[in-house]
């Protein structure tokens, strides 16, 4: 049996990112994988970075990775209410300030993709990582998703697994009893009601591949306290905190 973790979209929510290497450790897994946009939102972008890099997990390039990394404009998104996406433009440009230019540096030579494969017996398990798609790390594909354009994609990377993030939203569909399409959540910035951190265990064995969302609690308040005492909107501590505010 072999045992991998990953997670996704961290958004500088430093602990957060802990409480998920905390779990992992203490499940014993000792691989582990990164889907990208580790900055953003909350106010350590240069802790988790450090992290990631000490740590050598292999990373994606985010979104949000690559538009601060290469100082790419932001445009608004229809889907945003003006209060969102005022906090928006902030918070990048605050990342944008803060993130030191050695750090900008390691983002921008982030992988886009990443295909694993692990033999165990006779039997090949192919895994594909991904930010959002194949073709783009922007694109939103949510659990309402026509199963065929999961489908297509398994098909089009060889793969028996496809792992995405993105969309802060975590699910899992299969396919034909075999093969998976699984969104693993987010660790620092999770659109689910309950706010908890998630990230995806895939077990391994010689007949199947086996993915388990897992979601754990963090201290939140500090999250919150670190947000309100940054530069950052408070708009994303009220996120975090799940109060009444027009998100998409």
């Amino acid at each position: 049996m072999i045992q991998i973790a990953v997670f996704s979209d961290i958004h500088g929510n430093l602990p957060a990112l802990d409480a998920v290497l905390d779990d992992i450790e203490r499940k014993g897994i000792q691989q582990k994988f990164c889907l990208g946009d580790l900055i953003d939102f909350a106010p350590w972008g240069n802790g988790v970075i450090e992290k990631i890099k000490t740590l050598n997990i292999p990373c994606l390039m985010g979104n949000h990775d690559e538009r601060v990394a290469f100082d790419i404009s932001v445009a608004p998104l229809a889907k945003h209410s003006e209060e969102e996406t005022n906090a928006r433009f902030i918070a990048i440009d605050h990342s944008k300030k803060h993130i030191t230019q050695e750090n900008k540096r390691f983002l921008s030579a982030l992988p886009f993709h990443l295909k694993l494969n692990y033999k165990i017996g006779k039997r090949h398990w192919n895994i594909q990582l991904v930010h959002s798609s194949l073709s783009s790390n922007d694109t939103y594909l949510y659990e309402s998703e026509n199963d065929e354009v999961f489908a297509e994609m398994l098909k089009e990377s060889q793969s028996d697994i496809m792992v995405m993030g993105h969309t802060h939203l975590s699910f899992k569909k299969c396919f034909d009893h075999t093969s998976w399409a699984v969104n693993c959540g987010s660790v620092g910035r999770s659109k689910e009601e309950n706010r908890l951190a998630s990230y995806l265990i895939i077990t391994m064995n010689e007949d199947q591949v086996i993915p388990e969302i897992i979601q754990i609690p963090y201290p939140l308040e500090e999250t919150v306290r670190g947000i309100e005492e940054s530069g950052i909107p408070d708009y994303y501590a009220a996120f975090l905190k799940n109060e009444k505010i027009s998100v998409l």
